[in-house]
């Protein structure tokens, strides 16, 4: 059984000229384009997955509370030498991202291309595979390993400097900075509502229709407000691929005197305790990077659907639940935003902080990063080992006209990987391992960013004290949604 569900599907790429008016305009694009009634969608499981649960639980709830109380009696001085650790690697020529960007552009151009003319089987067009399944899937990952691969194929940086050279003029622009994130975060909900509760995100013509507005609407909001403004404030992918790619282990120095930018290994995590805080669009920013994902494992469990009056067994589809899944998906926002505020502001009381509140709490946000990465790697791992095989051989026929580009036309697609007891149980060990070992990252994190808001051990560890709650209740939550029933 391949990762086909009825009205599955996914979309993803982004950028915006205004504030709501280009995010209304994503939606409405996506709901009046004809939709199908069946495709695959990304983050749907292949198979069925059912997590042993009781140690588990246990287990990862004794972990994360652990890694506090071990935390908590470490000098700070030590956590600060671990932090700065850096090795050089190599040199990095900026000048290259212009010629990267522009094949990334014209790739991105032949995808569009095929989901206008090629296959309408979204397990056969390149389209969907690559947006829902390399990108939003692997390249998430990627970042999160490594660094910001994104900022080198980002397909607007070439032709924004392109146009910079015709006109120079362009250069020069800038985004008001009392538009925060708020542009990168209502387009985010957008796709993710697209991804997650539109009918059909994988329709090759649809989501070619979608990206390809979307690439234009982008790029006009690069040449209104400049091209470094709106990547790390305006456009989705942009923001979300940096935030994440703070916790990878490869830094770019850009205070590399006369040599240029300089790559540097460092630990993973260590980047994000030398960010500074974010402001309220920022933090909402990640808080909705990580509910949306826990929504999407939330929207397809036995327990919502009975909740909402809907037997599981028969499914009537993603259209019978699209105002369902809509208030659900805000109400999963709502509801974690509000808990880590709680948590933030019951920690500060706890250590007599009379620091500002928007600063503790845009600076403790970045220990969300790696949960959401392992809640990530969890929910998409199922789905990224066999379409991740579609994507082999689509890739190398786009059009489905008999090419062979890449020489893997021919590759059988199995399920083979996946299939049997000791796989599944592999899978179970790696999904549970990431979802425990992000919350105890999270908490090491959290310590450090604490750290340089208090000036005492004691005061950094008693403020750390709810939040950690807060981490071993999503862990438990996390290990719930992989071992839970489910259907959709």
């Amino acid at each position: 059984m391949s990762g086909r569900t009825e009205g599955g599907g996914d979309v993803g790429h982004g950028f915006q000229f205004s504030h709501s008016g280009p995010a209304i305009l994503f939606l409405t694009l996506a709901l009046l384009l004809p939709a199908s009634p069946a495709f695959a969608h990304a983050s749907d499981r292949g198979y069925v997955l059912l997590m042993p649960t009781g140690y588990y639980l246990t287990g990862g709830a004794i972990a994360v509370a652990a890694s506090f109380l071990v935390l908590a009696v470490l000098p700070p001085a030590l956590l600060e030498r671990i932090a700065a650790k850096r090795l050089a690697l190599f040199p990095l020529n900026e000048s290259s991202r212009v010629f990267t960007s522009l094949i990334a552009f014209a790739i991105f151009a032949v995808l569009v291309g095929a989901g206008f003319f090629g296959s309408r089987d979204p397990l056969s067009n390149p389209l969907p595979l690559t947006v829902w399944t390399l990108l939003w899937v692997g390249l998430t990952l990627v970042q999160g390993l490594f660094g910001n691969l994104w900022a080198w194929i980002n397909p607007w940086y070439g032709p924004w400097r392109v146009a910079t050279v015709i006109f120079p003029v362009l250069r020069d622009r800038r985004m008001p900075e009392w538009a925060g994130y708020w542009p990168a975060l209502i387009l985010f909900f957008a796709f993710a509502w697209f991804e997650l509760i539109d009918p059909a995100p994988d329709d090759p013509a649809r989501l070619a229709w979608a990206a390809g507005i979307y690439w234009l609407l982008s790029f006009l909001a690069v040449i209104a407000f400049g091209y470094e403004d709106w990547s790390r404030r305006g456009e989705f992918l942009s923001v979300f691929f940096r935030m994440v790619s703070r916790f990878g282990v490869v830094e770019a120095d850009h205070r590399a005197s006369s040599r240029g930018i300089s790559a540097k290994l460092c630990l993973p995590g260590t980047k994000l305790w030398a960010e500074n805080p974010l402001p309220a669009s920022g933090m909402f920013f990640l808080l909705l990077a990580l509910s949306s994902v826990s929504f999407d494992g939330l929207s397809k469990t036995f327990f919502w659907l009975g909740l909402n009056g809907i037997n599981p067994l028969e499914f009537p589809g993603r259209s019978a639940v699209m105002t369902t899944n809509t208030v659900g998906l805000a109400l999963v926002f709502v509801a974690l935003s509000s808990v880590y505020l709680l948590a933030v502001f019951l920690g500060e009381r706890l250590a007599g902080s009379r620091l500002p509140f928007a600063k503790s709490a845009g600076l403790l946000i970045w220990s969300i990063v790696p949960i959401a990465l392992a809640y990530h790697f969890s929910h998409y791992l199922t789905a990224f080992l066999v379409n991740g095989q579609y994507a082999l051989v689509a890739l190398s026929d786009p059009f489905s006209s008999g090419w062979n580009l890449f020489g893997t036309a021919g590759f059988q697609v199995g399920a083979g990987i996946v299939a049997g007891y000791q796989s599944a149980w592999t899978l179970w060990n790696a999904q549970a391992a990431a979802i425990i070992g992000g919350h105890v990252l999270a908490v090491l994190i959290a310590h450090g960013l604490a750290y340089r808001l208090h000036p005492t051990a004691r005061q950094a560890a008693l403020s750390q004290l709810p939040l950690t709650v807060l981490m071993i209740g999503y862990t438990v939550f996390g290990l719930w949604l992989l071992s839970t029933p489910t259907a959709g």
